[in-house]
């Protein structure tokens, strides 16, 4: 909120100041949601993107990627004693910037105390993916799964980075699903765990909506089998109406957002069309493929015990959840989340029904209370204190 809106709300007051309110959140919701989520552009001043070439990729099926080249940028100092560590994993379509809204000076990941190693995941398009493998292009390209994903990283923090151990690993949505399996995959290799909108294992529903997504992609006549010069335009567009504007948004938000229901229709039409060239609709058929089959239990000793994997986590962690999440169900990582011995859970921003879109970092209230709830968590864990565990319900909750 602008000062200068904050000065108007002072001097009213009752019925007055509420309709003022309700005209500022519409008005910052509609500027918002305008954001391309998966768009989220590179400035001349941010660091420089870098890529590792880590060879070809062993993936968990036998498979492997060839010529593989993870992409990254860094923020921060890293220390003399490379203790001060934190990698931030990325949500399905998005990119290294994708938590920018919470990194730098002051931020829940402070550039001032933490070396941020902000990564890009396989098929993301920076990262070698469909879309730009030259070896193995388009449908050619293996499927992957989540622990393929997180073997990269692992490997560009040692081989690259000579990073042996991290603060934390941050991520949200399939970042969340990254981070978890991060705490089963390499248990000792950190001290926390932040995982936003998470899923430890995607249950039905949400393998529904991802595949109600690849077919509207998958049967565009111009999608062609995978092999198109031009964007399949018309399923891209619907892709886009199902995961961003249904299943990351709720009814709620659109109801604050337009008071006549026609006028969500040109609204749509814009976010369609800002996506179109964002985001190849290749590289979104292989990274759904990966999130309907993660699960935490199918790594390697733990013969598909879901609950015992997460108990194998020794990290400190913080699942932060949605309000209405249509995409990743609440319920889901809050019940899976029980099985962590050392876990916090939260619901972002408490009182507001903003489902999926609460960690994208749209809202002012969710980016106040991302930085501040992460930032504290993070201060406790640096510090070797002890975390005050959550009623993912209450209202406030305890401090740490």
């Amino acid at each position: 909120m602008l000062a200068g809106d904050q000065n108007a709300l002072k001097r009213l007051d009752g019925i007055g100041r509420t309709d003022v309110m309700i005209r500022i959140f519409n008005a910052a919701l509609a500027a918002a949601l305008l954001v391309s989520w998966p768009a989220m552009a590179h400035t001349p001043e941010q660091p420089p993107h870098q890529l590792y070439n880590e060879g070809d990729l062993k993936l968990e099926s036998g498979e492997a990627i060839k010529d593989f080249s993870i992409s990254y940028v860094t923020h921060g100092t890293l220390n003399a004693q490379k203790s001060n560590a934190i990698l931030m994993v990325t949500a399905i379509s998005g990119n290294h910037h994708r938590l920018d809204f919470m990194i730098g000076p002051g931020k829940a990941l402070d550039t001032s105390k933490y070396f941020i190693v902000c990564t890009d995941a396989i098929a993301n398009g920076l990262t070698t993916s469909p879309s730009n493998s030259k070896q193995q292009p388009r449908m050619a390209f293996p499927k992957f799964l989540i622990r393929d994903m997180v073997e990269s990283q692992y490997r560009l923090l040692k081989e690259k980075l000579g990073i042996d151990h991290v603060v934390a690993v941050v991520g949200p949505s399939m970042g969340g699903m990254q981070t978890l399996q991060w705490g089963v995959s390499h248990p000792e290799f950190m001290d926390s765990l932040v995982a936003i909108v998470p899923l430890a294992k995607t249950p039905a529903w949400s393998v529904a909506v991802m595949e109600a997504s690849r077919k509207a992609i998958m049967n565009d006549p111009a999608w062609k089998d995978g092999n198109y010069d031009t964007p399949p335009e018309q399923g891209i567009r619907l892709w886009r109406d199902i995961v961003a504007l249904l299943a990351a948004r709720t009814p709620d938000m659109y109801a604050a957002q337009f008071k006549n229901g026609l006028d969500v229709l040109p609204w749509m039409e814009q976010q369609e069309t800002a996506v179109l060239k964002a985001f190849d609709a290749d590289d979104w058929i292989y990274q759904t493929w990966a999130y309907d089959r993660h699960d935490v239990g199918t790594t390697p000793g733990f013969n598909g015990d879901t609950a015992k994997a997460l108990a194998s986590i020794k990290a400190k962690t913080l699942i932060l959840t949605g309000t209405k999440d249509l995409l990743n169900p609440e319920f889901e990582p809050i019940e899976m989340g029980k099985n962590i011995s050392d876990v916090t859970i939260k619901t972002i921003s408490p009182g507001s029904a903003n489902g999926h879109a609460s960690a994208g970092g749209f809202l002012p209230t969710d980016v106040d209370f991302l930085n501040r709830e992460v930032g504290a968590f993070l201060d406790v864990v640096a510090k070797g204190g002890k975390i005050f565990h959550y009623d993912a319900r209450a209202p406030q909750g305890r401090t740490y």
